[in-house]
């Protein structure tokens, strides 16, 4: 067998495989031979079918089954030969087998990109140290208040106002004609201020008495969520059916105890501090990250192998998806498609495979691994975030044991990122003013 390699890219090959005549024509004669004996042929006995009756025959199929036959048993020494480490599964191209010469086929594969060592020593890191405030907690407690919040029908006889919840039916019309994408709907509840639809369709709700009819005309900004509204001037008739008031509920230690496992209001706040602090934790982690291959990105040049960006695309519109139905409605009831995902996230899974290929090169030039300990304590940190024993969280990885080189490279790369962390040069620093903090957040979109 002979194999030539064309470079497609430095992480994309072409082989150029060629089978010797010998090796085509032992195939040939073993498959003919086998299906001689269970052939069966209007006036020949099993068995006694002359080879050139079988091929004019069968001769189609018997080439088909051998091409792949020839192709199944010389790839993989084909790919070994070249020493390539590949990815995923290759594309195959084969030409006609002929019953004279050599058989031929290509086979393209991507491969793992070559990466010089990479010096990621003494980086200059920044770690927010943030701390917690009453007003934070403060500010929880009123989200929590309003989820518990209960709706009462009006009494008294007035219009709508601000902070109203509205019960309406409505339907928009563009050119006097019904617009699919604003379709009659009833019984809708919004909230005049929140803007659920818009903030000018909620403007003009203010005034309406229960049992009228008004018409209502919006104009969709360009960047509307809806692409399909965007820029759109829409003409509602909206009939406001019922008026409520929002109740809210004392904060005190029953509330506490209608929230849940909580006996008084400072457990409540205790645990809203915890999860506060968790999440400066996670906030924490995720700022150094970005400094950490803001830094390393430009200090290695490689090729991103298409495969692989194909992957994580594919592992982040599943996630989409996975998001929607969690929430019963669909990707294409607001507008997205897995084509626009896949073009708006494209870059995203192209860094992201970036970051993984650079980690993994670091694990690799430190020989970093993971002990049974290690093991053990991702299986406990598992447990904790899933609020789940961590027997079941072995369980699962006993049944999945395909899962559990993914699990152990998770680990791996946090090895990695610690590694950098512990070798850099970090400075603790105090968290910018809000409002400098948005304004900053604001530029970076």
């Amino acid at each position: 067998m002979q194999v030539s390699v064309e470079d497609l890219s430095t992480v994309k090959k072409k082989l150029h495989i060629e089978i010797p005549e010998a090796e085509v024509a032992r195939e040939l004669d073993k498959a003919y031979n086998k299906l001689k004996k269970t052939a069966k042929i209007k006036g020949f006995r099993p068995g006694k079918a002359p080879r050139a009756v079988l091929e004019r025959l069968f001769k189609k199929d018997v080439h088909a089954d051998v091409s792949s036959e020839l192709i199944q048993n010389s790839l993989f020494d084909a790919i070994k030969q070249t020493n390539f480490n590949i990815i995923g599964h290759p594309q195959i191209d084969p030409n006609e087998l002929d019953v004279k010469g050599s058989f031929k086929y290509d086979a393209i594969i991507e491969i793992h990109p070559e990466i010089a060592e990479i010096d990621f020593k003494g980086l200059a890191l920044k770690k927010t140290v943030y701390t917690v405030t009453d007003e934070e907690v403060d500010t929880q407690l009123k989200i929590f208040q309003k989820n518990l919040a209960k709706q009462t029908k009006i009494t008294e006889d007035r219009p709508a106002r601000e902070g109203d919840i509205v019960l309406i039916d409505y339907e928009g019309f563009v050119n006097g004609e019904p617009f699919p994408e604003t379709r009659k709907t009833e019984n809708f509840t919004l909230k005049i201020g929140e803007g659920n639809i818009l903030k000018n369709f909620d403007t003009q709700l203010i005034g309406m008495n229960p049992g009228t009819t008004a018409e209502i005309k919006v104009d969709f900004p360009d960047d509307y969520f809806n692409d399909k509204l965007a820029k759109r001037k829409i003409d509602f008739q909206v009939t406001l059916k019922e008026i409520k008031e929002e109740e809210l509920p004392d904060i005190n230690d029953q509330f506490a105890k209608d929230l849940g496992d909580f006996e008084t209001l400072e457990e409540l706040k205790s645990k809203i501090k915890e999860n506060l602090i968790d999440g400066y934790k996670k906030r924490q982690e995720q700022e150094l990250h970005e400094q950490i291959f803001a830094a390393l990105t430009p200090k290695v040049d490689f090729e991103v192998p298409e495969l692989m960006i194909n992957y994580e695309l594919e592992s982040i519109i599943a996630d989409f998806e996975r998001s929607f139905v969690s929430n019963t409605t669909t990707m294409e009831s607001l507008g997205f498609t897995r084509k626009n995902l896949s073009e708006k996230y494209r870059p995203t899974a192209e860094k992201k495979v970036r970051q993984h290929l650079i980690l993994n090169k670091i694990i690799e030039q430190e020989n970093l691994s993971v002990s049974d300990e290690d093991l053990e304590n991702g299986f406990k940190e598992m447990a904790a975030a899933l609020n789940q024993p961590i027997e079941k969280v072995k369980e699962f990885y006993d049944k999945n044991p395909d899962r559990i080189d993914f699990f152990k490279q998770n680990l791996l790369e946090k090895h990695a990122i610690k590694l950098i962390i512990e070798t850099g040069n970090v400075e603790e620093t105090k968290p910018l003013p809000k409002e400098e903090a948005e304004s900053k957040e604001k530029s970076n979109n």
